[in-house]
């Protein structure tokens, strides 16, 4: 009985440890914006809108049920997947803004990063392509 409860410890801490990736904030590699940890975090609550030369912002969002969705949301917005649904249905039902743009995969964001000049998004850091520009990794 004891190495069962040792062996279910060491196996739920293994799949911890996988479970968390580097995530890596990227922008068109057209943007010469600077961006501090706040910037990022206030671009993905929607309270940012433009960028410091004065471009608009066009975030690209992970869909709910991905992991680096998850990930981001605790690293960069220092909040859980249900704090942030909280918060968003708040902006939207009070008028205050309008959901960030969602895709089903890093791959999809890699594109439309890469396809739009004004455009910022995060991916598992090991899909970044050199399509891109990698302006944080958390």
């Amino acid at each position: 009985m004891k190495y069962i409860k040792i062996t279910a410890i060491l196996l739920s801490i293994g799949f911890s440890l996988t479970a968390s990736a580097d995530i890596a904030v990227i922008v068109n590699p057209a943007n010469s914006s600077a961006l501090t940890d706040r910037d990022i975090s206030r671009i993905f609550l929607g309270k940012n809108k433009t960028f410091a030369n004065g471009a608009s912002v066009m975030a690209a969002n992970l869909k709910d049920e991905s992991a680096a969705r998850e990930e981001f949301e605790s690293k960069v917005l220092k909040k859980t997947s249900y704090q942030v649904k909280s918060y968003w249905a708040k902006q939207i039902f009070s008028g205050k803004a309008k959901p960030l743009a969602e895709f089903d995969n890093d791959a999809e964001v890699l594109s439309f990063v890469a396809a739009n000049p004004d455009a910022i998004g995060y991916i598992d850091a090991a899909k970044v392509s050199d399509k891109v520009k990698v302006i944080k990794t958390f």
